[in-house]
């Protein structure tokens, strides 16, 4: 018996002409007065019989069917670029900002000293509050430049996260294309898209949706690491302007009429023309501030997104894992069971087979049997043609011996036509024996590729903690 849409090739039985040749038979009721002629049966030809074996041409039927190729994948990956931030190199000059008091050249002799110690005293008050707002500021930025040199580090162990993810999908791919060029090997008729390939398919697709991805991530990653650098060396070179002008203010503040190292300089009254207000100064560093901040929330929501992006990625590729080696199994399975019935079928053909032969030799010793009743039949009627003058007749005893030939001549014709049948028969056992046979070699390659080729190879498939990048 073949398997359901596997077309056996049938050979139709071949029917020969079987040629007979009987005795002369005299006529009853007619005096003889010689020797008879010799009389012959009249030759006739068998009806031909041909065997129609039914062909399987329905929906399931294997006939025709075309070899199915694996599918690679034809797509370019999409390269997503974003937009390069507009960098801040321009970088501020620092500003010297001294406070002179206004000394009025002109004033009235005896108000000069007071005017002069009253204007001291303010620029030195000003001065020490120039100083606590400089200090104030100099703090917020140093505390940003250390968040933000922080911040850059752990988005820095995120990016290295994302590029050993990224590394860990190679076995995978490695792995799925391995599997999929392995099940290129199967043989007609198991050379199916069934559930295995279309999941392994799923899984290619999958892999590379997931580089795709990571390797988005991990570029925009690394801009924004850039970013945080490009505005932590912002805050660092106005953490540095206000570290000098401190410096400069403390020590215009401990200035008095007894140091030494004080001198008349004519040009310092004038305001340079690239000195800026209090206002602007104030908003400067206000900007940078904000600015890190801003580019500190996203490289946190960043960060937030690589972990989110890891998790899924992770488990949607053991998802898929996990459901490629069910349908493996369930396939694997499905072979077994196929092989274990076409092996039961074989046992039964070759059962059958010699059963056959068994029953063609007792055929053909049965017509061997035949054939000493017929010729004492045919000798018989033939002596009895001798019988002299009116004793040739046609007596009950002849007609019993013409009827005997016939039956014999019967016999040993529905034994050659039953002879034919069964060598026929036979052939045909011997056809499906070797369709089943070799079915089952089939069976048994595509049980190897499936069960020792890719199974195998999908026990090193990484675990999810490498897949997340934790390794």
């Amino acid at each position: 018996m073949a398997q359901a849409g596997v077309p056996l090739a049938q050979e139709p039985a071949q029917q020969s002409e079987v040629l007979l040749t009987k005795e002369p038979v005299p006529h009853a009721g007619v005096l003889l007065t010689k020797e008879p002629a010799p009389q012959t049966v009249p030759v006739s030809d068998l009806p031909m019989k041909v065997w129609e074996m039914a062909l399987n041409t329905g929906p399931d039927s294997s006939s025709g069917l075309t070899t199915t190729g694996f599918r690679t994948a034809k797509y370019l990956p999409t390269e997503w670029h974003q937009s390069n931030c507009d960098l801040y190199h321009k970088a501020f000059a620092g500003c010297e900002q001294s406070e002179h008091g206004r000394a009025e050249a002109k004033e009235l002799a005896e108000h000069t000293a007071a005017i002069t110690q009253r204007a001291q005293q303010d620029s030195t008050a000003v001065l020490g509050q120039r100083l606590q707002d400089t200090h104030s500021w100099k703090s917020k930025l140093q505390k940003e430049i250390e968040d933000l040199d922080a911040e850059t580090g752990l988005l820095a162990a995120q990016k290295l996260r994302l590029e050993r993810a990224l590394d860990a999908t190679e076995m995978p791919c490695a792995i799925c294309t391995d599997n999929l060029q392995c099940r290129e090997r199967r043989q007609p008729p198991d050379l199916v898209r069934d559930e295995v390939e279309k999941e392994l398919l799923k899984e290619a697709e999958l892999i590379r949706n997931v580089q795709e991805l990571l390797k988005r991530t991990l570029m925009q990653a690394s801009n924004q690491i850039r970013l945080n650098r490009d505005h932590k060396e912002v805050c660092e070179m106005d953490w540095s302007d206000k570290v000098e002008a401190y410096n400069i203010d403390d020590k215009c503040g401990r200035y008095s009429n007894q140091s030494t190292n004080i001198q008349f300089h004519l040009g310092s009254v004038k305001f340079e023309e690239s000195a800026s207000t209090p206002e602007t100064w104030a908003k400067f560093s206000h900007d940078n501030i904000y600015r890190a901040e801003r580019e500190k929330l996203a490289s946190i929501n960043l960060r937030t997104l690589i972990d989110n992006i890891l998790h899924d990625v992770s488990h949607d590729l053991k998802l898929q894992c996990d459901a490629v080696d069910e349908a493996f199994a369930r396939r694997c399975e499905e072979l077994d069971d196929a092989k274990h019935k076409l092996e039961h079928h074989l046992q039964k053909t070759l059962k059958e087979i010699g059963d056959q032969e068994a029953n063609i030799a007792a055929l053909k010793q049965a017509i061997k049997d035949k054939e000493a009743p017929m010729k004492v039949a045919q000798t018989r009627l033939y002596d009895r043609s001798f019988r002299p003058n009116v004793e040739l007749c046609r007596d009950e005893t002849q007609f019993r011996l013409i009827r005997e030939v016939e039956q014999l001549t019967e016999s040993i014709e529905s034994l050659k036509k039953k002879l034919l049948e069964s060598e026929q028969a036979l052939r045909n056992l011997e056809d499906t024996r070797m369709n089943l046979e070799k079915e089952i070699a089939v069976k048994t390659n595509s049980i190897f590729i499936d069960r020792q080729k890719c199974m195998a190879h999908r026990k090193h498939y990484p675990v999810v903690f490498r897949l997340a990048g934790y390794q």
